[in-house]
């Protein structure tokens, strides 16, 4: 595959060491996008969709996050309805999603509030949330899980934990501006700890799917989750499928991406500090390595990922590549200054090296290869910002992504 020249030399880093200087950022080579297997550089939208497209996901999922299962008949059933929550400003929705044909034991659970006087089907933001449905909203009426919850998956919810993460989720500023809530727990889908894997849809549905569970990910079943939400999605009444906005923090920031990268049904994708092994550079030695990211969590890739734990510029793809793969769609990467083992230029780098494929399509990018000032968004078709603050998604961080999915969907 060719390269994409960002420096004139490439160096491989001491990867055993955790480098937050940019002074000693070493030089790196970028893969080239747009340089398929056979040299040929892609011309045009319909080359990239049909021949370099392919190739680049596989190799996403043969090296960094697994196969992504086919889809399966999803069944539900609405556990409760509630045209008047949020004071009559909302209708709130608990649908209880049976992934198994047949079987009710494997399920994930998933809270909708979709705003009230909108005309027609509602567009909405989906995404996991960390810690349980009643932690997004303190909401009486939304079901406590008996589900044990991160991170020690010790306890489970109680009354206590209600709108404890509240501030990841301004529903209410949300509805206001006309766009609807999606959520559920990714720890339905499967723990996020090292045996997690034994317990969640990677063993459970491995009859179903004909997957081996080390064929693919944690990553890779917490996207495969997020499908079947928009399965469910497809089919309510209520909500716009064709305006629906993936997003996520951290962790779940990479998930919204593999999960934006693989289904293109999803219209947005938000990234929200998703750092190594979601936005970030791999080949740009700041902050969280290949090595580090998959000697804490192993689990969250596939094992072919160890193999460039000390060769990270023998990895076939870089992250730009990644956020190229949901081309032509928008697409918003966001950062916070105070969160560098997320390397938030490293992020704005690979939406930068993103822009090219964009462009096949007629698409703008970021439109500058300068990070621009904190607190100063910038973009187009791809959008970015860093913001003061630490790992978090805030209300900041809503605020910009409701500006751009309002401007992408028009919406006045």
């Amino acid at each position: 595959m060719g390269s994409l020249s960002v420096f004139t030399a490439s160096a491989q880093f001491p990867s055993d060491e955790i480098n937050l200087s940019e002074a000693r950022v070493l030089p790196y080579t970028l893969p080239d996008p747009l340089v398929m297997k056979n040299g040929d550089t892609v011309s045009n939208a319909r080359e990239w969709q049909k021949i370099q497209r392919p190739y680049i996901y596989h190799l996403f999922e043969e090296n960094v996050y697994g196969l992504y299962p086919r889809s399966i008949p999803v069944h539900y059933r609405v556990r409760e309805v509630d045209h008047h929550a949020l004071s009559g400003r909302a209708t709130r929705k608990q649908v209880r999603l049976f992934l198994k044909p047949g079987d009710t034991t494997v399920f994930i659970d998933v809270l909708l509030y979709l705003p009230n006087g909108h005309k027609g089907p509602s567009p909405v933001f989906v995404g996991l949330n960390f810690n349980g449905n009643a932690t997004v909203i303190n909401d009486p009426a939304v079901f406590l899980s008996n589900r044990l919850v991160s991170h020690d998956y010790k306890i489970r919810n109680t009354d206590s934990a209600r709108g404890t993460k509240a501030s990841r989720w301004p529903i209410e500023m949300i509805i206001a501006n006309g766009i609807g809530v999606v959520t559920a727990c990714y720890s339905d889908l499967e723990e996020d700890r090292p045996g997690g894997w034994k317990t969640g849809i990677r063993t459970t549905l491995e009859d179903v799917l004909q997957e081996r569970p080390d064929q693919w990910s944690a990553i890779g079943a917490w996207a495969w989750g997020l499908s079947r939400m928009m399965d469910y999605l497809e089919q309510d009444r209520g909500v716009n499928q064709h305006e629906v906005a993936v997003v996520g923090l951290s962790r779940l920031g990479k998930t919204a991406l593999w999960a934006g990268a693989s289904d293109q049904r999803f219209s947005i994708v938000i990234s929200n500090e998703s750092g190594e092994g979601g936005a970030a550079l791999a080949r740009r030695w700041f902050g969280e390595t290949v090595k580090k990211i998959n000697t804490s969590f192993p689990y969250w890739f596939v094992g072919q990922y160890k193999k460039y734990n000390d060769a990270v510029n023998s990895l076939p793809v870089d992250q730009h590549e990644l956020l190229a793969l949901i081309a032509p769609r928008p697409l918003y990467v966001a950062s916070a200054s105070g969160d560098q083992w997320s390397d938030p230029k490293g992020e704005f780098l690979s939406a930068v090296y993103a822009a090219p494929v964009y462009a096949l399509f007629g698409k703008r990018g970021l439109g500058t290869r300068v990070m621009p000032a904190v607190c100063h968004p910038i973009g187009n078709t791809i959008a970015y910002h860093i913001r003061t603050g630490t790992h978090d998604i805030v209300l900041y961080d809503w605020k910009q992504y409701v500006s751009f999915v309002k401007r992408q969907w028009n919406i006045y």
